[in-house]
């Protein structure tokens, strides 16, 4: 059995942090910068602390190139995706995945394409129980 590390939870702004060094891999504090303070004001030292502070928590690792930190993202995205809906459809939902769904539905909806990927996905996870 794998056993994964428990990290701290994420707030909003660290989700934000986490979800951009995952989808670009590796990021310095100046790039991370340079996208947030296109969406709204932000320091560039708040910028670093957070990322610092990720670091601290065993959601970041850095390396050094010259006087330059790249930051990586230690966890996977999917695991700690997998978690966090775990934890929801347990703590909000009382265990039941209807009910999560039903809320997106209401609540967000989904578009036609979103759909026949969920029906797809549905369909897939039906073949590997059978």
């Amino acid at each position: 059995m794998v056993r994964r590390m428990q990290r701290s939870p994420l707030s909003e702004a660290q989700m934000e942090i986490m979800s951009m060094v995952w989808d670009k891999g590796e990021l310095t504090v100046a790039e991370m910068w340079k996208v947030l303070s296109t969406r709204r004001p932000v320091a560039r030292n708040t910028v670093q602390t957070v990322m610092t502070r990720l670091e601290e928590k065993g959601w970041l690792r850095h390396r050094a190139v010259g006087n330059r930190f790249y930051y990586s993202a230690i966890p996977e995205r999917s695991s700690v995706l997998e978690q966090m809906v775990s934890n929801l459809v347990e703590t909000a939902f009382g265990g039941s995945a209807d009910d999560l769904v039903m809320a997106l539905l209401d609540g967000r909806g989904v578009s036609a394409d979103e759909a026949a990927r969920i029906q797809q996905m549905i369909r897939t996870a039906e073949e590997k129980e059978s």
